[in-house]
């Protein structure tokens, strides 16, 4: 009895040692295999040159555009043009009436003819006056003083006369309405016979300089420094298939829009056929080129982060993430920009989250 009780103590005994070794065992066994390292495949660092094409949004606009108003309250007595019609710098376009100006003039003439008079026979007056003072005792000072001040009050009157004269001229002047330069009237908003002026806010008519065109684009900030004055674009629009039009950079703005951060180019278009339409959405393609010679890499070796834009820098067999800034881009490549990188240095191909920084690389060509 006695030896079987040994011979079970023993028995678990050997059993609770052999399930108390197996775990170190196994932890022995994962802590003695060796890490196994990231592997790479990398490519060397060189500058490079790509051109990438940007397709933007233009509007074809008017070189010269202008709304017609009446300066003053008035009646439309003739219209000598419609929609369409092709007019020619002075011409008078509209023919407005106001009995009430007619009169002011009238009066304004009146008067200054008055004045005028008046001028004159206070100006002989003192002119005969001073002849005759020069006779020792014949013409007192103060009778003289007095024809002078009388001379220069009525010179004043009359120049005041010439000036009322000649503003109401000017307000009559404002009841022609003519063209400021060549062009197609494009809109039209009055009929014979209607009440214009009068502070509405209503043009009578709308002219475009349509002979010549500007083409307004604007250039995302990313994209202007790549642009200067001269440099050629190329633009269609919708409703000419087929047809690609060349014109230069006439006028860069030299600043940003505040509200949508993009620099305003203008093109001059010559349209002597009239075959572009101002106000058309034209789209436009330009041609961007890298600058400086910078760094060229494949898109696959920039990985985007919440942290920044970074590519793998592989020195010594470890991974370091260098932050960059981004340029130009192709279908496969990218312009890459940063101080801590230089030519012949090392990147990983793909550069993937997986990588972390400080990691050991076994890296592969």
């Amino acid at each position: 009895m006695n030896t079987q009780k040994i011979g079970l103590i023993l028995f678990l005994s050997l059993l609770f040692i052999a399930c108390d070794n197996t775990p170190k065992e196994k932890e022995k066994s994962v802590a003695d295999t060796p890490q196994q390292e990231a592997v790479a495949t990398t490519f060397t660092l060189k500058r490079d040159s790509i051109t990438s094409e940007v397709r933007l949004p233009a509007e074809l606009q008017a070189f010269r555009e202008v709304d017609l108003y009446a300066k003053v309250s008035s009646y439309v007595n003739k219209l000598n043009v419609d929609v369409g019609s092709q007019v020619r710098a002075g011409q008078v376009l509209i023919q407005l009436e106001a009995p009430e100006i007619a009169s002011q003039l009238n009066a304004a003439k009146s008067n200054l003819h008055s004045r005028e008079a008046i001028y004159t026979a206070s100006n002989s007056t003192y002119q005969r006056l001073l002849e005759t003072s020069k006779v020792e005792g014949t013409i007192s000072k103060n009778d003289l003083e007095q024809a002078s001040s009388k001379k220069d009050a009525d010179l004043a009157q009359f120049k005041a006369a010439q000036a009322t004269y000649q503003e109401v001229q000017t307000m009559q002047s404002y009841l022609q309405i003519k063209a400021p330069f060549d062009g197609i009237i494009t809109v039209r908003n009055v009929n014979i016979g209607a009440f214009v002026g009068g502070g509405t806010q209503t043009p009578l008519l709308s002219i475009q300089q349509q002979n010549h065109l500007r083409l307004a684009v604007s250039v995302p900030s990313a994209y202007s420094g790549y642009l200067k004055t001269g440099d050629q674009l190329t633009f269609t629009v919708p409703y000419i298939k087929g047809e690609t039009f060349k014109a230069n950079i006439s006028r860069m703005a030299g600043a940003l829009d505040k509200t949508l951060r993009s620099q305003l180019v203008e093109l001059d278009i010559p349209n002597a056929d009239k075959k572009l339409l101002a106000g058309t959405v034209a789209d436009v393609s330009i041609s961007l080129k890298s600058r400086n010679n910078p760094f060229v890499v494949p898109k696959t070796a920039v990985m985007t982060t919440q942290e920044g834009v970074f590519v793998i820098k592989v020195a010594d067999n470890k991974a370091h993430h260098i932050k960059v800034e981004l340029g130009l881009e192709t279908a496969e490549n990218i312009e890459i920009f940063s101080d801590q990188l230089a030519e012949n240095d090392t990147l990983m191909v793909k550069a993937t989250e997986d990588i972390t920084n400080g990691s050991t690389v076994n890296q592969t060509k």
